[in-house]
């Protein structure tokens, strides 16, 4: 078993100043915080993994393919492996839990589920 403790998790990622920390990686998924800054640009593409947004903190506007929301706090985003989406009009520092299956970048290269 693992545990981990969100504060704590928040707390490095902002101490790194990175968009992206990974804390969680085993064969079935992995985790990650991603933070943007208010006006900040989301610089993602997509992923061939399928992927879960928690949206923590923060509120902005998400477009997956032809679809789009508003996001806030408590919101909950699943995501297709290869489908097109990012994060915009960031009104809000935007701090995000994300989980991908499998791990993030496992299916790169012809890889397959």
């Amino acid at each position: 078993m693992q545990t981990f403790d969100l504060s704590r998790l928040l707390a490095e990622a902002k101490a790194k100043d990175q968009a992206w920390l990974e804390f969680l990686r085993v064969p079935s998924l992995s985790m990650g915080i991603y933070r943007l800054k208010a006006g900040q640009a989301d610089q993602q593409r997509p992923h061939t993994e399928d992927e879960v947004y928690y949206v923590v903190s923060g509120k902005a506007s998400f477009r997956a393919g032809d679809e789009m929301q508003a996001v806030a706090p408590g919101t909950l985003i699943f995501v297709e492996r290869s489908v097109v989406h990012r994060f915009y009009d960031i009104s809000e520092e935007l701090t995000v839990l994300v989980f991908f299956a499998p791990p993030e970048g496992s299916l790169k290269d012809g890889a397959t589920k």
